[in-house]
């Protein structure tokens, strides 16, 4: 038997979870990965009402539906970035932004990551997946040149900012996993090797790996896997397309996504360019277990027949390893 597949609900956070359940177990999901907005998981009701976990799980329960993992994306994106701006203020509750003013907002990001902690242990929860930010992804380009300290000191101000938070994490015995992605600490392989050591490589920060990331930087995703094996706590599967022209490049060029312009896209899994076997593979190789995440994107095509499709792909692709070696029935008994 494969892997349990699970559908991410961050890019349904539209629909309520009790209309969203019911469609995810007629596509064929065997859970879901809880997103902290919309109404899909609540962390400030979750902490204050004593039956509101209970409601989620039956919920959930109720349409043959196992959870896995939640998600704090957006919250734990305004934790570590150097610039708050209106950006952010459109993603994140009201009660985070305040009046806006940024060393604040990182400050109740990340209580609130921190009670993200605290309600997925009362849930039953073991996961949550996120983002972190970053105090020098604006220094990317490195012009006017970096200044090697600064970019040191960034690194250290990103793991004086989690290292408290991935304290409340092992205090309630649940696992982070960042999702390594553009415009956050770690975003390739070097990076994440940074990110990792800044934070003294602790048991609770790890990875949730998604594919669809590396491949539009050029970064093979078989090669990350077998670098940072024993920290894949969670696996999101997105896939991403390249449309490198000799107009574009993998910059977006301040295009929005699904813009035919830009050098790459999001696209519904099976659809892109990843070579999903090795992952596979790869997976099985480094023996992990755990749920295959959908996490649909496709500005180009109807998102229940993707999500739909997208389940059927992962099913039909993913397949547990073998405990004996192929030609063993060949062998004579002595």
């Amino acid at each position: 038997m494969g892997r349990p597949v699970t559908l991410f609900t961050g890019q349904w956070a539209d629909l309520p979870l009790e209309k969203l359940a019911p469609l995810a177990k007629q596509w064929g999901y065997d859970g879901l990965e809880l997103a902290c907005w919309g109404d899909h998981f609540e962390v400030d009701k979750a902490l204050a009402d004593d039956g509101y976990v209970r409601r989620k799980r039956e919920l959930l329960e109720q349409h043959g539906l196992k959870f896995f993992a939640i998600s704090a994306h957006l919250v734990g994106q305004c934790v570590a970035d150097k610039l708050i701006d209106e950006r952010h203020k459109g993603i994140i509750p009201a009660r985070i932004w305040g009046d806006g003013e940024p060393e604040g907002v990182r400050q109740r990001a990340a209580e609130e990551i921190k009670d993200t902690a605290r309600a997925a242990a009362l849930f039953g929860v073991k996961q949550v997946n996120g983002f972190t930010g970053s105090p020098i992804w604006h220094m990317l380009y490195s012009f006017p040149p970096n200044i090697p300290e600064v970019i040191e000191a960034g690194y250290q101000e990103f793991a004086d900012r989690w290292n408290p938070i991935m304290d409340v994490f092992d205090e309630v015995g649940v696992r982070f996993g960042l999702e390594v992605h553009p415009t956050e600490i770690a975003y390739d392989i070097p990076t994440t090797e940074k990110a990792l050591a800044a934070i003294n490589h602790r048991a609770a920060f790890g990875i949730n790996f998604d594919p669809s990331h590396l491949y539009h930087q050029f970064i093979d995703p078989v090669l990350f896997l077998e670098t940072f094996a024993e920290r894949i706590y969670h696996v999101h599967v997105k896939e991403s397309v390249r449309n490198l022209n000799g107009r574009n490049g993998i910059l977006g060029s301040h295009l929005n996504f699904g813009d035919h312009r830009r050098g790459w896209d999001f696209v519904s899994p099976g659809h892109g360019g990843i070579e999903w076997e090795p992952i596979f593979r790869t997976l099985n190789r480094i023996g992990y277990r755990g749920p295959l995440s959908v996490e649909w994107e496709d500005s180009g095509m109807d998102r229940e027949h993707g999500a739909a499709e997208a389940c059927v792909f992962v099913k039909q692709h993913d397949f547990p390893t073998s405990d004996r070696a192929f030609d063993a029935a060949f062998q004579q008994a002595s």
